[in-house]
Protein backbone atom coordinates (compact mmCIF):
# COMPACT_ATOMS: atom_id res chain seq x y z
CA UNK A 1 0.00 0.00 0.00
CA UNK A 2 1.14 3.02 -0.98
CA UNK A 3 0.76 6.02 1.45
CA UNK A 4 -0.26 9.39 0.63
CA UNK A 5 0.83 12.56 2.67
CA UNK A 6 -2.04 12.74 4.88
CA UNK A 7 -3.06 9.16 5.39
CA UNK A 8 -3.05 7.35 8.35
CA UNK A 9 -1.73 4.37 9.48
CA UNK A 10 -4.20 3.56 12.36
CA UNK A 11 -7.16 4.99 13.93
CA UNK A 12 -8.79 3.54 17.09
CA UNK A 13 -12.42 4.40 18.82
CA UNK A 14 -13.01 3.45 22.43
CA UNK A 15 -12.92 4.02 25.51
CA UNK A 16 -10.32 6.29 26.99
CA UNK A 17 -10.31 6.87 30.76
CA UNK A 18 -8.69 7.17 33.83
CA UNK A 19 -7.14 4.28 35.86
CA UNK A 20 -6.53 4.37 39.27
CA UNK A 21 -4.00 1.69 40.04
CA UNK A 22 -2.63 0.24 43.54
CA UNK A 23 0.10 2.31 44.47
CA UNK A 24 1.15 1.10 48.12
CA UNK A 25 -0.18 2.23 51.36
CA UNK A 26 -0.60 5.51 53.07
CA UNK A 27 0.97 6.27 56.80
CA UNK A 28 -2.85 5.11 58.42
CA UNK A 29 -2.72 2.06 55.94
CA UNK A 30 -5.52 2.43 53.53
CA UNK A 31 -4.35 1.57 50.22
CA UNK A 32 -3.48 4.45 47.52
CA UNK A 33 -4.36 5.08 44.42
CA UNK A 34 -1.98 6.62 41.35
CA UNK A 35 -4.25 8.58 38.16
CA UNK A 36 -3.15 6.29 34.75
CA UNK A 37 -4.02 7.08 31.23
CA UNK A 38 -6.05 3.92 30.07
CA UNK A 39 -8.24 1.94 27.78
CA UNK A 40 -7.22 -0.46 25.56
CA UNK A 41 -7.27 1.27 22.29
CA UNK A 42 -5.78 4.50 23.15
CA UNK A 43 -3.20 2.47 24.97
CA UNK A 44 -2.52 0.99 21.28
CA UNK A 45 -2.21 3.78 20.00
CA UNK A 46 0.36 5.06 21.96
CA UNK A 47 2.95 1.76 21.37
CA UNK A 48 2.24 2.12 18.02
CA UNK A 49 2.81 6.21 17.70
CA UNK A 50 6.26 5.40 19.66
CA UNK A 51 7.07 3.29 17.04
CA UNK A 52 6.71 6.01 14.46
CA UNK A 53 3.18 5.06 13.33
CA UNK A 54 1.00 8.62 12.21
CA UNK A 55 -1.86 7.39 14.52
CA UNK A 56 -5.77 8.89 15.44
CA UNK A 57 -8.22 8.61 18.26
CA UNK A 58 -12.09 8.47 18.22
CA UNK A 59 -13.88 8.75 21.62
CA UNK A 60 -15.13 11.47 24.28
CA UNK A 61 -14.29 12.24 27.77
CA UNK A 62 -16.24 14.83 30.27
CA UNK A 63 -15.30 18.16 30.33
CA UNK A 64 -13.48 17.65 33.73
CA UNK A 65 -10.19 17.55 34.76
CA UNK A 66 -9.62 13.77 33.48
CA UNK A 67 -11.14 14.01 30.21
CA UNK A 68 -8.50 17.38 29.93
CA UNK A 69 -5.45 15.07 31.22
CA UNK A 70 -6.55 12.36 28.59
CA UNK A 71 -6.23 14.78 25.69
CA UNK A 72 -3.03 16.37 26.59
CA UNK A 73 -1.80 12.79 27.36
CA UNK A 74 -2.84 11.94 23.43
CA UNK A 75 -1.10 14.84 22.17
CA UNK A 76 2.03 14.03 23.95
CA UNK A 77 2.00 11.06 22.57
CA UNK A 78 1.11 12.45 19.28
CA UNK A 79 -1.60 11.12 18.42
CA UNK A 80 -4.70 13.23 16.24
CA UNK A 81 -7.02 14.34 18.88
CA UNK A 82 -9.57 15.47 15.82
CA UNK A 83 -11.90 12.50 16.77
CA UNK A 84 -11.88 12.90 20.40
CA UNK A 85 -15.28 14.50 21.73
CA UNK A 86 -15.58 16.61 25.11
CA UNK A 87 -18.88 16.08 26.90
CA UNK A 88 -20.04 18.89 29.10
CA UNK A 89 -23.28 16.33 29.95
CA UNK A 90 -21.13 13.32 31.68
CA UNK A 91 -17.48 12.41 33.02
CA UNK A 92 -14.80 10.91 32.29
CA UNK A 93 -15.28 7.42 32.63
CA UNK A 94 -13.23 6.07 35.86
CA UNK A 95 -11.54 2.60 36.65
CA UNK A 96 -10.64 1.65 39.49
CA UNK A 97 -7.96 -1.57 39.42
CA UNK A 98 -7.96 -4.12 42.38
CA UNK A 99 -5.01 -6.64 42.98
CA UNK A 100 -6.24 -9.98 44.91
CA UNK A 101 -2.87 -11.56 46.42
CA UNK A 102 -2.09 -13.73 43.16
CA UNK A 103 -1.62 -10.39 41.16
CA UNK A 104 -4.90 -11.08 39.18
CA UNK A 105 -6.34 -7.43 38.01
CA UNK A 106 -9.82 -6.67 38.81
CA UNK A 107 -11.69 -3.52 38.03
CA UNK A 108 -14.97 -1.32 39.04
CA UNK A 109 -15.86 0.94 36.74
CA UNK A 110 -17.58 4.22 37.41
CA UNK A 111 -19.13 4.81 34.01
CA UNK A 112 -23.28 4.68 34.87
CA UNK A 113 -22.91 6.29 32.29
CA UNK A 114 -19.30 7.84 31.57
CA UNK A 115 -18.07 10.07 28.69
CA UNK A 116 -17.41 6.80 26.73
CA UNK A 117 -20.34 5.39 26.28
CA UNK A 118 -22.29 8.76 25.07
CA UNK A 119 -20.29 8.62 21.88
CA UNK A 120 -22.90 9.45 19.08
CA UNK A 121 -22.83 8.36 15.12
CA UNK A 122 -22.99 12.38 14.76
CA UNK A 123 -19.64 12.37 16.36
CA UNK A 124 -18.22 10.03 14.08
CA UNK A 125 -15.46 11.67 11.63
CA UNK A 126 -16.01 9.68 8.61
CA UNK A 127 -13.49 11.72 6.49
CA UNK A 128 -10.74 10.41 9.16
CA UNK A 129 -11.63 7.04 8.81
CA UNK A 130 -11.51 7.16 5.29
CA UNK A 131 -7.65 8.08 5.25
CA UNK A 132 -6.92 5.31 7.63
CA UNK A 133 -4.71 1.96 6.94
CA UNK A 134 -6.51 0.60 9.75
CA UNK A 135 -9.69 0.85 12.03
CA UNK A 136 -9.10 -0.57 15.76
CA UNK A 137 -11.60 -0.81 18.55
CA UNK A 138 -12.19 -2.17 21.80
CA UNK A 139 -15.61 -4.31 22.74
CA UNK A 140 -16.53 -1.98 25.17
CA UNK A 141 -17.53 0.73 22.83
CA UNK A 142 -20.25 -2.22 21.91
CA UNK A 143 -21.60 -2.19 25.26
CA UNK A 144 -24.01 0.37 25.30
CA UNK A 145 -26.23 2.75 22.87
CA UNK A 146 -25.19 5.34 21.80
CA UNK A 147 -21.97 4.22 21.18
CA UNK A 148 -22.62 0.74 20.02
CA UNK A 149 -24.29 2.73 16.72
CA UNK A 150 -21.51 5.15 16.99
CA UNK A 151 -18.74 1.74 16.52
CA UNK A 152 -21.22 0.26 14.07
CA UNK A 153 -21.37 3.88 11.64
CA UNK A 154 -17.50 3.71 11.80
CA UNK A 155 -16.71 -0.26 10.77
CA UNK A 156 -19.61 0.64 7.89
CA UNK A 157 -17.36 3.88 6.91
CA UNK A 158 -14.35 1.40 7.33
CA UNK A 159 -15.57 -1.08 5.01
CA UNK A 160 -16.97 1.35 2.43
CA UNK A 161 -13.67 2.89 2.56
CA UNK A 162 -11.81 -0.43 2.17
CA UNK A 163 -10.00 0.03 5.61
CA UNK A 164 -8.56 -2.53 7.40
CA UNK A 165 -10.57 -3.41 10.66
Amino acid sequence: MVLVENMLDVIALGELLIDFTPYGFSDNGNPIFERNPGGAPANVLATLARLGARTAFIGKVGNDQFGMALRDCLMDNRIDVTGLKVSDSVNTTLAFVHLNSDGDRTFSFYRNPGADMMLEPGDIPTDLISRAGILHFGSLSLTDEPARSATLMALETAISNNVVI
